[in-house]
């Protein structure tokens, strides 16, 4: 059990970034951002590689870049070239296939056997025992956190807030919201790439289709912590939601694969069931409330 729950902290940390990207696209700019599953192998292609060259620190603050420059690719596309947001994460996530392969050397996948990570590096400080990949992923989610949440309180955040809001009236107010939106994506697509960074050291391999389903996963998180993480919204309790929901979606996971109680093989039906719950429980809720208050006024 200690072990389950050790996994289930260390994953759900280290993909709780994905979420927390999602929260500033989806939920502060209300852009359906599809640039995710391919900007999150992009964080891990290129943060394995510098670490397969004895770079692995580099490689995670290169990975968070190349997560950035895809972020400017899909704000481009949207704000200049006036692609709709969801077909304009399509085209980066479309392209970024190949790139991922580039910066993996062309295979569709690369290892890290043998090789130094920044979690075997922080092992060799004795801080945290056998619990030093908890307690490092931790310190840099937590720090990406408090950034966002006093990011977010900042002119420039509460513009961005405001575009999410109506752009029409940030439009109205001289605020430039092709400048807030391209910030924002970059912002996000940063954490993802992170998280990809973070990923790919942590499981010491890179692989092409990593990135797969991430986009519906950290949403579905996300949404599991608001619905537990319930009451007065706030910005605080919804970044802090980022983080609970991945606990809990990494949980149930690591119970059925040590336990066994669904086949491997259904794994992949059982994760789409997961994520079709989480994500129309809040509908799901507010319909059996209204049919509660029916039946008692009827």
């Amino acid at each position: 059990m200690v072990y389950i729950a050790q996994t289930a902290l260390e994953l759900g940390t280290i993909y709780a970034l994905v979420s927390l990207a999602l929260f500033l696209s989806f939920r502060i700019l209300n852009i359906a951002d599809l640039t995710t599953d391919g900007c999150f192998v992009l964080g891990a292609a290129v943060s394995v590689s510098f670490a397969a060259k004895g770079h692995p620190c580099i490689g995670v603050v290169m990975g968070m870049l190349a997560g950035g420059c895809a972020g400017f690719v899909t704000a481009f596309l949207h704000t200049r070239m006036g692609v709709p947001d969801i077909l304009a994460g399509i085209i980066t996530n479309t392209g970024l296939y190949t790139i991922n392969l580039m910066a993996m050397g062309w295979s569709s996948n690369i290892s890290l056997l043998k090789k130094e990570t920044i979690f075997s590096l922080f092992k060799k400080t004795g801080i945290g025992g056998s619990w030093y990949p908890l307690v490092l992923s931790a310190v840099i989610v937590g720090l990406c956190m408090v950034l966002m949440r006093l990011f977010l309180s900042t002119r420039l955040g509460l513009s961005i807030r405001a575009t999410g809001d109506n752009r029409d009236m940030v439009a109205a107010s001289s605020i430039d919201s092709r400048y807030t939106i391209t910030v924002g994506l970059v912002i996000s697509n940063m954490m993802t790439g992170l998280s990809g960074a973070l990923a790919g050291q942590f499981q010491r391999a890179a692989d092409i289709n990593s990135g797969n389903s991430i986009v519906v996963i950290g949403l579905a998180c996300l949404i599991i912590g608001e619905t537990v993480i319930h009451g007065q919204k706030s910005l605080t309790r919804n970044i802090i939601a980022v983080l609970v929901g991945n606990i809990i979606y990494r949980f149930i996971y690591a119970v059925i694969l040590r336990t066994g109680l669904i086949p491997v093989e259904s794994l992949k039906l059982m994760t789409a069931i997961i994520v079709a719950i989480a994500i129309g429980a809040p509908a799901m809720k507010e319909a059996l409330a209204y049919r509660t208050r029916a039946h008692r006024e009827g």
